[in-house]
């Protein structure tokens, strides 16, 4: 019997490898005789034959060599510059304040058109006006005619309002659901501001770029241009009060501390208390992320609602308020009210607070939520509060008894308050708005007209003391993106805004919506901190900095998450930071050290580029702004390339464009333009790609232009969606280059990255992708001109795999191993981890340590592997619910209605059980709600990890010991790759070593650090206006019982620029 010499070398250098080995990892064996099963030489050989022909394969289909020769041929006539980030963030930072500056503009005429029309205007209680209804516009009756506020009014889709039907010649008008839309306060606002019609048109015609711009009324109405048709939701209910909205309220008032305190003693059993939740939990509504608040329930003693935050106030975020609603439904009735001991505790509070300098340091008020006071509390009031009355009193009064009305009246007029007797649920939301008409007659007496911004709003105004209402645009943040020269911040660059408080206005990192198909709003996505995103900067100096409108740089090292948060880039960012003047925003740019802080230009001539870019298989990025077409409406229709001809022909001198980014992009459409001959012969060699392996050649440049070729026809395409609009992440956005381009150039250069897109289905449907960057220069920091590469069949590259896997270097043809064996399992996994090709197809595009726990456990204890651990604070978690608790479906104002009908029922058949009754029915309701559990969405912080490989080490052996049976493998880098072959030993069962997943885990607060995380206030900065008082304000407008309503006379106007979609 003859013996393979080469097998048996092979077998005796494992053996001395594993002996050697055992002295460095007391996981691996070390047991006198055991024998390595798996030839490393065998495995390097496969990773060898299987490594050449892919790299083969990528570089001809790609084009990769041609393509650098070219940019080498141009490499005399380029030049490199460093770039200068501090410089250029202050550039766009003027961009930005020009650009604000603009749509303020347009606001202030919006300004002096309706103050002039309501100064023009008398009031007419018995006024029959027909105006367009927002919900009612192109309805008809049963007999075909058009209902009542309705008529025809047309609509075309229109592509700059995101294909929405709309009328650019006039707005409706929307009336919330719960209220008269025929009330004769209601018809004179919507008539004198018909006015707005003709300013709101001219505002459109100077700025193309404006959306939607609106004028929301203080008595509840909302003016919307351009016209368009509001739909109801299933329940025939549209919630939306544009006085809730934050813009509005911000708008309308200065910042404020808050101090609620409510009534739980022994009287307010039953819907009394269930009336007070709900005002309080209106009241939060209308506290801003510039408000401080906290709330106290007393009897006869006092019980902070939550227990942690006695003493002290906290900032009115989404988190906050909705932390502090939970508890709302911890509160019960019993005992005596003390109102004395309450108030004396709510002006030290308010006091003390103060002093610290972390509040509003603007409007104090104490909110009072009771059924009644037997004092008026003269004495508390001269102690804490007079002369100066700082802190207004709004007391809320709740039930229909009026017994207590005058000394809570009292109260409000001897404070500067404002009282309001609340009798049903269905009164809420309209006497807590009262409050706020209030706290807005110092800012309307002013007349300054100053501007308050904030995180997603502007608005400015003001007249003889009463509110009537806000006017404003949108502004999306597309507008700010178009701004940012994405070309200028490299292949990781980014520019971010934050506002006064440390909250994200725009950055790459920011994920507002959630769920697939219809995404949906999580309901903090306004307030997501920075520090959230640029989590690696611990001690918030970055942040801190821009809060406090610095100029300056920071640098740190950064692991940005990529691939839906599957794979991580480890880079080392430089962070050049100032502030945006006339606003509350700050700018920020990170530029990646090495090739990211380097750019060149080339120089091409014009007619030479305008030749290439006009070739059909180039497209340059969508979302970048090469020409603004929107700034005139003779050019909204042109695509970008038509654009940048007609700019270059000179024949338009308004059109506007980036000179330098279309001379760059002239320049790589010249250098590439030979790939598009190339990829062609390929096309036409009919003996070339028989199998049709290779579908797609790709490529991109630092400037966005983009060729793509095709070696099938489009309808044999495996991945239809990819390099198009549904491939977010393979495509140039406005934000950020395509994945496939960010990881090339990470890649050492020359070699090609494969990666199995994780959004693809079974094996016969997906594909790999191959990528790799080409380098101007042949130095380490030289500038990534582009990156090109493949899409090819998964099934062609694992048929590669499988082939290479069986050669072997036996003289007689026959081989120790080969992958067809039943005792080992070979794998192809990335640097990353992920398999992309195994013996089981049900393991592709999964991770490793999923189907090989202990060997990736062991892989990372030996280096070849490291994790990394990241965080997501913007999650959401599963969380089940056992009760929808019918107090919560007491809190829809639309339900309050019903809430109220059956107490009144309820009254009616006996009083002098109203509360056992009412008890009883809402009881029943609590139980069927208790059966109508479920699971729901919330947000919260979660840990996952990371795997990346290591990029010194490639090759390793290791052995497992699982119960006393040795399992072996071998690890080898494939060549000119991103992969690594992993050849397993399976005749062990380790099923004892847990599969190591990538699964998120969410991070557990215990109460002690949820209390410290509640009290921890960052830094920010106050805005720059405040109006607590004024001296001409008319204090004695301080309420009455329900139905009295304060005379709104009146002229002002509330301007509001809205940066973010409401």
């Amino acid at each position: 019997m003859q013996v393979d010499r080469s097998c048996v070398v092979s077998s005796a250098w494992c053996a001395c490898l594993l002996l050697l080995f055992s002295t460095l990892s007391t996981r691996v064996t070390g047991v006198g005789g055991t024998h390595q099963s798996i030839p490393p030489s065998v495995v390097k050989l496969w990773a060898s034959a299987f490594g050449g022909e892919m790299k083969s394969i990528s570089a001809k289909y790609s084009g990769s060599q041609l393509l650098q020769k070219k940019y080498k041929e141009f490499e005399r006539a380029v030049r490199v510059e460093e770039i200068d980030g501090l410089r250029l963030v202050k550039r766009l930072a003027e961009d930005m304040e020009e650009m604000f500056h603009k749509k303020a503009q347009a606001m202030k005429r919006l300004v002096e058109a309706a103050e002039e029309a309501h100064l023009q205007h008398e009031e007419d209680p018995n006024l029959q006006y027909e105006y367009f209804n927002a919900v009612l516009i192109n309805e008809v009756d049963e007999e075909g005619n058009s209902v009542e506020l309705g008529g025809e009014f047309i609509l075309q889709p229109n592509d700059h309002f995101n294909n929405l039907s709309v009328n650019l010649s006039l707005s409706v008008v929307q009336v919330p659901t719960n209220m008269y839309n025929k009330d004769s306060a209601i018809v004179n606002g919507v008539y004198w501001s018909e006015a707005l019609n003709k300013v709101f048109v001219d505002n459109f015609e100077r700025d193309p770029s404006l959306i939607w711009q609106y004028f929301g009324s203080a008595k509840g109405f909302f003016r919307q241009y351009p016209g368009i048709k509001w739909k109801p939701d299933e329940h025939g209910v549209i919630a939306f009060d544009c006085r809730n909205r934050k813009w509005y309220i911000q708008a309308a008032t200065s910042p404020k501390d808050v101090v609620i305190l409510v009534d739980v003693s022994g009287s307010m059993k039953g819907l009394r208390l269930t009336i007070a939740r709900q005002t309080v939990s209106s009241i939060l509504d209308t506290l801003g992320d510039d408000d401080f608040f906290n709330i106290i329930a007393y009897n006869e003693e006092l019980h902070y609602v939550e227990p942690c935050l006695n003493g002290t106030l906290v900032q009115a975020d989404v988190t906050n308020k909705d932390h502090f609603r939970e508890h709302l439904d911890k509160l019960f009735a019993q005992g005596i009210g003390m109102l004395d001991i309450a108030l004396t505790e709510a002006f030290n509070l308010l006091s003390d607070f103060n002093e610290t300098g972390r509040g509003s340091e603007c409007s104090q008020a104490i909110m009072l939520v009771t059924d009644g006071a037997v004092d008026t509390y003269d004495a508390i009031f001269a102690k804490y509060n007079w002369p100066d009355r700082k802190v207004r009193i709004f007391p809320y009064l709740i039930g229909r008894e009026s017994a207590f009305a005058d000394n809570l009246k009292w109260m409000a007029c001897a404070n500067k308050g404002y009282f309001t007797q609340i009798s049903t649920l269905a009164d809420v939301q309209e006497n807590v708005m009262e409050y706020l008409h209030v706290l807005s007659r110092p800012k309307v007496i002013d007349q300054e007209h100053d501007t308050v911004w904030t995180e997603a709003y502007i608005d400015s105004t003001r007249n003889r003391g009463i509110l009537l209402g806000v006017v404003g645009t949108d502004v999306p943040v597309s507008e700010l993106l178009k701004t940012i020269p994405k070309y200028k911040l490299g292949i990781h660059g980014y520019a971010f805004a934050i506002t006064n408080n440390g909250y994200i206005l725009t950055h790459p990192d920011l994920r507002p919506l959630y769920g697939d198909g219809k995404k949906r709003r999580k309901p903090n996505y306004s307030s997501v901190d920075l520090s959230e995103v640029e989590w690696e900067d611990k001690d918030d100096t970055l942040r801190n900095a821009m809060v406090n409108r610095k100029t300056g740089t920071f640098s740190m090292e950064v692991k940005k998450s990529v691939d839906k948060g599957k794979r991580v880039l480890v880079l080392h960012n430089d962070y050049y930071y100032t502030d945006i003047k006339g606003t509350p925003f700050s700018l920020g740019v990170a530029l990646s050290r090495g090739h990211g802080k380097f750019f060149f230009r080339g120089n091409v001539t014009v007619e030479e580029g305008l030749h290439d870019l006009e070739h059909p298989d180039v497209a340059l990025a969508d979302e970048w702004t090469y020409c603004n077409t929107d700034e005139h409406p003779e050019h909204r229709y042109l695509s970008q390339i038509e654009a940048i001809k007609l700019y270059l022909s000179g024949y338009e001198p308004h059109l506007q464009c980036d000179k330098e980014l279309i001379q760059e992009v002239l320049f790589d459409a010249v250098v590439t333009a030979p790939l598009e001959a190339y990829w062609t012969s390929l096309v036409l060699n009919k003996s070339e790609n028989s199998d049709k392996g290779v579908e797609i050649a790709y490529l991109g440049t630092r400037t966005g232009l983009s060729r793509i070729n095709l070696f099938v026809v489009p309808d044999e395409l495996t991945n239809q969606d990819f390099l198009t609009a549904e491939d977010k992440e393979g495509v140039f956005n406005a934000d950020h280059f395509p994945l496939w381009y960010k990881r090339a150039a990470e890649q050492v250069p020359g070699t090609f990255v494969y990666s199995l897109p994780f959004n693809t289905g079974s094996e016969n449907k997906s594909v790999v992708l191959a990528s790799t960057a080409i380098q101007l220069l042949d130095e380490r920091k030289s500038p990534i001109a582009a990156a090109v590469g493949i899409q090819m069949k998964l099934e062609f590259f694992q048929k590669k795999f499988w082939t290479a896997s069986r050669q072997c270097a036996a003289l007689d043809g026959k081989c120790s191993i080969s992958c067809d064996d039943e005792n080992i399992n070979c794998y192809l996994i990335d640097n990353n981890g992920f398999v992309l090709v195994a013996e089981d197809y049900t393991l592709t595009g999964k991770f490793f340590g999923e189907a090989e726990g202990a060997v990736m456990s062991k892989l990372l204890q030996m280096g070849s592997f490291k994790r990394v651990t990241l965080y997501d604070y913007q999650a959401l978690c599963w969380v089940y619910s056992e009760s929808s608790d019918s107090g919560h479906t007491l809190l829809d104002p639309y339900f309050a209605f019903f809430s109220a009908m059956k107490w009144i029922l309820t009254e009616l058949v006996i009083f002098l059980v109203e509360f056992n009754l009412y008890s009883w029915w809402h009881s029943d309701l609590t139980a069927k709600a208790q059966r109508m559990g479920r699971t729901m969405q919330v947000p919260c912080d979660t840990e996952y990890p990371a795997f990346i490989s290591e990029r010194t080490i490639k090759e390793n052996t290791g052995n497992l010991d699982c119960d006393g049976c040795i399992k072996s493998f071998v690890i080898q880098q494939i060549p000119s790759s991103n992969l690594f072959m992993v050849v397993v030993d399976n005749k062990c069962d380790c099923s004892m070593f847990e599969p190591i997943t990538m699964d998120p885990i969410e991070i557990m607060y215990n109460e002690s650090l949820k209390c410290e995380r509640l009290k921890m206030q960052k830094d920010r900065r106050r805005p720059d206006t405040c109006h607590p008082f004024h001296p001409e304000e008319n204090s004695m407008e301080c309420g009455g019982a329900v139905g009295l309503t304060p005379s709104l006379t009146a002229t002002l106007i509330c301007v509001l620029l809205a940066l973010l979609p409401r």
